[in-house]
């Protein structure tokens, strides 16, 4: 006996509206009893960076303002496939050193010392990378590269003492000696291994 389809209409939405009602009664997602919720309950659990403030006692702290770089992207050379081609991950970093008022004065003495032949004509200094084939990869290598040279413009070079000075002198006359020996030795070798001079009477 065939059935009705026009009968089973009702049917369906009695099952639908019951699965609807268990479904409602069940929370719509799982949560672990060692949940944020859980452990922290009087948390807002709202995720926020907060606001660096550097010590102007401290030369670097290592941040880095990127609003104040100038950041460009290109294409990189060198194998790749297409996705060269595409993509532009080759990153440019560039500032005024003379303009960057996030540096302490001395510091920017410092670097303009270190690195004055690599300043362009209008007193840029330029960092570059095109390390791998992702651009976020490579201005990180950027921003290290610059936290790098920051870094080795912050040390100090101690002048040495008259006592070290003495000692650098005499290894380097020890050495100026041992040189010349050497090289006296050779000669005599070199003399010895070649025969001796006919005498005709």
């Amino acid at each position: 006996m065939a059935l009705n389809p026009l009968r089973l209409v009702p049917l369906r939405r009695a099952v639908q509206n019951v699965s609807y009602t268990i479904l409602s009664n069940r929370p719509l997602a799982y949560k672990s009893s060692i949940s944020l919720e859980n452990i922290y309950p009087n948390s807002s659990l709202k995720l926020t960076t907060p606001a660096f403030v550097p010590d102007p006692k401290e030369k670097f702290s290592g941040f880095i303002p990127i609003e104040k770089l100038d950041i460009t992207y290109s294409a990189s050379s060198g194998p790749g496939g297409q996705n060269v081609n595409k993509v532009h991950t080759k990153v440019d970093l560039r500032f005024k050193l003379d303009d960057a008022d996030w540096l302490q004065p001395e510091l920017r003495q410092r670097m303009l010392e270190l690195y004055g032949k690599k300043l362009t004509k209008d007193g840029y200094l330029i960092i570059r990378s095109d390390l791998t084939r992702s651009q976020q990869l490579n201005l990180a290598d950027c921003m290290q590269k610059l936290r790098t040279m920051i870094r080795a413009s912050e040390v100090t070079e101690k002048a040495p003492t008259p006592e070290t000075e003495e000692r650098i002198r005499q290894r380097h006359l020890k050495a100026a000696r041992l040189r010349v020996a050497e090289k006296r030795d050779s000669s005599i070798k070199r003399a010895l291994r070649q025969a001796p001079d006919r005498i005709d009477l």
